[in-house]
């Protein structure tokens, strides 16, 4: 992390900021990038809610941090990772639209930088997520309320009619909530989502 700063992060991306100053306050430029890692750390460890590994979530991390876009390279030298193993990362980083491509006269190297805007990233990840194994369970529920009913209608057993008709409307119950859960995904891919919790008024400005 620290060698990432040193290298295409902070220091070099602050305009006009003297060499000299930066060899001057060395210890407090380590005391800052090692705060940072402390933060992008948390970060990587909860990213697992959404499916995250901890080394993508420090890969995230890393480039957020970063003032510049980074090659592979870059980021197998801050993260001491393999560069195969940043590709991957940085691959499901873009499926998720939490990072993009960047572009730099000159540079033949591919550049990557982090989606900033969280907003965008949750919406579309959550949306993602949520919404194939949603539409999985609803395929599931209406199927096995399919084959419950086929074997009510064949079987004598009065007993187990009863039951499978109590089965069936549990099933029918979390078909409709995994129905309804389907609505709140469309209402937060949307965007519509920020009528109902808008963003912070400083977000609200930005964008």
């Amino acid at each position: 992390m620290v060698k990432c700063f040193q290298k295409i992060g902070l220091a070099e991306g602050l305009e006009g900021f003297e060499l000299e100053k930066h060899e001057t306050n060395k210890e407090d430029w380590e005391k800052h990038e090692e705060t940072l890692e402390k933060f992008i750390q948390v970060i990587a460890k909860n990213m697992s809610l959404y499916g995250i590994t901890a080394s993508v979530g420090r890969l995230y991390g890393t480039l957020y941090f970063s003032n510049e876009p980074m090659t592979l390279d870059n980021m197998r030298d801050a993260l001491k990772m393999s560069k195969t193993s940043m590709s991957t990362g940085v691959r499901s980083l873009s499926e998720m639209k939490m990072v993009e491509p960047s572009f730099k006269k000159g540079m033949r190297k591919d550049l990557y930088k982090s989606e900033e805007d969280w907003y965008k990233s949750f919406t579309s990840l959550f949306g993602n997520r949520w919404r194939h194994h949603t539409e999985t369970n609803i395929e599931e529920a209406e199927e096995t309320i399919h084959e419950l009913e086929k074997l009510k209608e064949q079987t004598d057993d009065v007993t187990l009619k009863q039951t499978i008709e109590y089965d069936i409307e549990k099933l029918e119950y979390a078909k409709n909530y995994y129905s309804w859960l389907m609505k709140f995904i469309r209402v937060v891919e949307s965007g519509e989502i920020f009528k109902y919790v808008p963003k912070d008024s400083n977000e609200q400005g930005e964008k």
